[in-house]
This record gives C-alpha cells, sequence and structure tokens, in this order.
C-alpha cells in the first residue's frame, strides 16, 4: 500500500484529500483554484464523523485507514483536510503510507505569523472547533512559527451545522456569530484564523461580525499554498496541461464517501455550486489490519 517510486512515475496520480465529512469540501475548493492542472481523490468518513469527539487512538485509527484506502488508489501526496486528524495523526499517517503528507493546521498557523510578522505586538486569533481549540494544535503551531504573537482561541461549534444548512444570511446567524466572538472582538486581533473547515462558508458573516480591520485567514488556502510549494519542491507537478477549462467536481476528479452520499452530494452543492460528477460509497473499515497482516 506505500506508494514508492521514481518522481515521473508519480506526476501523473492525484491529489488525495480526506476529511471526517464534507467540511473538507473547503479545502478541495482551495487546492482546486490553486493548482487546476492536478486532479483530486477526496474521501468524506461520513458514517464516523465527527472526530471531535473521539479518542486518539480511535482518530489516529481512522485517519490511518482513511490515508491507507487513498494510498490504495494511487495518489502523488495527501492532504488532511480535517482539524482534528490533522492535530493528532499526522506523524503516524507519515510513518504507515510513506507519503508526503500535509494537514490544514500548520499552513494556517504559519500564514497568520506571516501576515502579521511586521507588527511589533500582533495578536492572533483562532476560531475552531471545541476540540480543536481544546487541543491548543493552532497555539502551538503560531509559537512553533513565531514567539511573538499574543493569540486568543474561541469554540464555534454552532458555525457547523449553520453553514452545512446554508444559513448565511439569517437574523439568527449574526446573531449567534457575535455571541461565539465575542471574546475574539474584545481581543482585537491583528488577524483571525479560521481553523475549522466549515468556516471559511461563514466567511462574510464573520468579516461583518469581527470588522473589516482583522484579516481572515482561510486554512484551506493556507494548505494549497504550500501544496503548491511542495509539489515544485519534489518535482510532482502534473507536466501535461489539461485540455479545456476546469470546474468543480468534475470528472477529473473522484469522490468517496463511507455513508449518506446523497446529502454528501446535496451539501457539496451548497458548498461548492456543483454536485460530484464521481461519487462512491466504500467502506475503509479494518483495511489498517488488512495492511498490517499483508504488508505494504
Amino acid at each position: 500500500m506505500t506508494i514508492k517510486g521514481s518522481n515521473a512515475s508519480a506526476l501523473g496520480l492525484p491529489i488525495g484529500i480526506f476529511d471526517s465529512g464534507v467540511g473538507g469540501l473547503t479545502v478541495y475548493r482551495a487546492l482546486h483554484d490553486r493548482l487546476p492542472d492536478e486532479r483530486f481523490v477526496y474521501l468524506g468518513d461520513t458514517a464516523r464523523v465527527p472526530y471531535g469527539t473521539k479518542s486518539l487512538d480511535t482518530v489516529e485509527r481512522y485517519a490511518i485507514e482513511n490515508s491507507l484506502f487513498l494510498a490504495s488508489v494511487g495518489i502523488k501526496l495527501l492532504v488532511v483536510a480535517c482539524n482534528t486528524a490533522s492535530a493528532l495523526a499526522l506523524p503516524k499517517i507519515r510513518a504507515r503510507t510513506g507519503i508526503d503528507v500535509v494537514g490544514v493546521i500548520g499552513p494556517g498557523a504559519r500564514k497568520a505569523v506571516e501576515l502579521t510578522k511586521h507588527l511589533a505586538e500582533p495578536r492572533i486569533g483562532v476560531i475552531a472547533t471545541e476540540a480543536t481549540v481544546a487541543s491548543n494544535a493552532y497555539s502551538e503551531s503560531i509559537k512553533r512559527a513565531s514567539e511573538k504573537p499574543q493569540i486568543v482561541q474561541a469554540a464555534c461549534p454552532l458555525f457547523v451545522p449553520l453553514a452545512e444548512e446554508n444559513w448565511l444570511h439569517e437574523p439568527e446567524t449574526f446573531s449567534i456569530a457575535a455571541k461565539h466572538l465575542k471574546k475574539v472582538i474584545e481581543f482585537r486581533p491583528h488577524a483571525l484564523v479560521l481553523g475549522c473547515t466549515h468556516y471559511p462558508i461563514l466567511r462574510d458573516v464573520i468579516q461583518q461580525t469581527v470588522g473589516d480591520g482583522v484579516k481572515l485567514i482561510d486554512s484551506g488556502e493556507a494548505t494549497a499554498e504550500e501544496v503548491a510549494a511542495l509539489l515544485r519542491d519534489r518535482g510532482l507537478e502534473s507536466e501535461a496541461m489539461i485540455a479545456g477549462p476546469r470546474s468543480l467536481c468534475d470528472d477529473l476528479d473522484h469522490f468517496y464517501v463511507t455513508d449518506a452520499a446523497e446529502r454528501f452530494a446535496r451539501v457539496a452543492e451548497r458548498f461548492l455550486g456543483a454536485q460530484p460528477s464521481r461519487l462512491e460509497a466504500i467502506e475503509v473499515y479494518g483495511i489498517d489490519q488488512l495492511t498490517r497482516e499483508i504488508g505494504p
């Protein structure tokens, strides 16, 4: 299951993406926009969402199973779009797959530091799910990049259902945003990291709530920048130009889910404006044990 070999043999392979559900579609969109000559394979583990309530061992097992499945279909690089898996499972994924792996937390944190490095006393806010905030993964990544920034974190649990239900303009959404972001507003950050893949869907609501002077950092967009740089460094950029214009969810990209394919397609249309042309329901359970028994 481990992908190895020359760069030439990997050039034509797609980029793999997995998330615990549908939120990673915003990361897919950012990658697609940044890298229009690449193909993508996306796995949404919709049968086992959410990951944030699971133990470390369980998250690692789910993440490895997802990664090994994507490795089995052939990928040249893996993007872990799930914040929980990015915080807890990247070392284990790298050890089991042998593939270059990029999470969403490090890129988002580094982008926030980059955009505030000219300030004498930068202030960076992070909004995320309760599990991601509790992990301190963003805070620690920011500190690894720079000791200068002051940091405040806030959990925004209701943003996920609001995004999935497309409640983007209702008065209730703005009221909830004001409550969730109260601590952030009082902190007056120079930059605010959107530390959950659902949150870019509510970008306009968040921006209006915190004010135009705050720079919003989309971790998916920051991840796409780092993926583009990694492909260049590894010599893995696709050489052949794809004929004709690309569109999100076109038949060059393949989507897999572990449950609820119809709902996934509906939410994808809300998030991306299109339903996947190629959407397939699969099982990944036990693939980790299987590969341990048969070897790579």
